[in-house]
């Protein structure tokens, strides 16, 4: 159905302050979406999508009814693999040269305890990314992976037990390949002091407790373990990894970060 002629489309009308608007667009709209699955083939869940725009300066606004509408015509077929083609549709449709599509969602996997075997569900807070300038596409995955960490100095000073913690370990990658969920959940928890499970029973909590203080980690030692993992992994091209530790003993988190691109060359300082 045309547009009505007598309904004045105001967001297409000029601007006159010659102003582009960097990032334009939709904020904290949930949508179902299917993500791939390495054990079950596919995970139905709920994202949080932020989509935006680049709008030129002589135009008044963007047409914030179109990024609903491509979310809707997508219905629960909505994936990183079609990220590409959602892209593309958004800067058509909204007449735009760039565009970022963010999708953050939560990820279960089922865990097996370490002495009892029991399962249960873990989860993990995932965002795929995704931007677009003048049809160059560039995507990345982001994966916050909860672990413990135990302090070596506590654990050196201390007559009895050392400090421990739960911490956020964040990676931030782009690819040149697929490469499962799980497999970048995988390499932090085999570098954390001991990774964490949904559910334990006694000789699992014993397991984890004396795990964790046989693999003592400070933040530093966290992201450079981290890091030394992906860089000997051939399919990433890019990454970030952070670790916050939220400090049991002090009212403040320690943090760290690295940052690399694999496809520039070294240079220290």
């Amino acid at each position: 159905m045309s547009p009505n002629p007598n309904i004045p489309d105001v967001q297409n009308s000029a601007d006159t302050r010659q102003l582009a608007i960097n990032k334009v667009g939709i904020k904290s709209i949930r949508h179902p979406v299917k993500v791939s699955d390495k054990s079950r083939g596919v995970q139905h869940t709920i994202a949080t999508f932020n989509m935006y725009v680049g709008l030129p300066h002589n135009f008044k606004g963007t047409h914030m009814s179109r990024f609903v509408e491509i979310l809707n015509g997508h219905e629960q077929e909505i994936s990183v693999e079609n990220f590409p083609t959602m892209l593309r549709e958004m800067v058509e449709r909204l007449e735009a040269q760039t565009g970022h599509i963010e999708m953050s969602f939560p990820y279960f996997i089922n865990k097996t305890a370490p002495v009892s075997g029991v399962h249960s569900l873990m989860d993990y807070d995932v965002t795929f990314i995704g931007d677009i300038c003048h049809g160059e596409i560039a995507t990345s995955l982001k994966v916050v992976v909860p672990v413990t960490s135990l302090c070596p100095c506590s654990k050196k000073i201390s007559e009895r037990g050392a400090h421990n913690q739960r911490s956020h370990v964040t990676v931030t990658a782009r690819t040149n390949d697929f490469m499962w969920i799980e497999e970048i959940v995988q390499l932090v928890e085999q570098e954390a002091s001991c990774e964490l499970y949904g559910l334990l029973k006694r000789p699992d909590e014993k397991y984890v407790t004396e795990r964790a203080y046989d693999n003592p980690k400070f933040v530093e030692d966290m992201v450079r373990d981290v890091a030394a993992r992906l860089n000997a992994e051939p399919r990433i091209d890019y990454y970030v990894v952070e670790s916050e530790n939220f400090e049991s003993i002090h009212n403040h988190s320690a943090y760290a970060l690295i940052e690399k691109d694999k496809k520039t060359p070294a240079r220290h300082p």
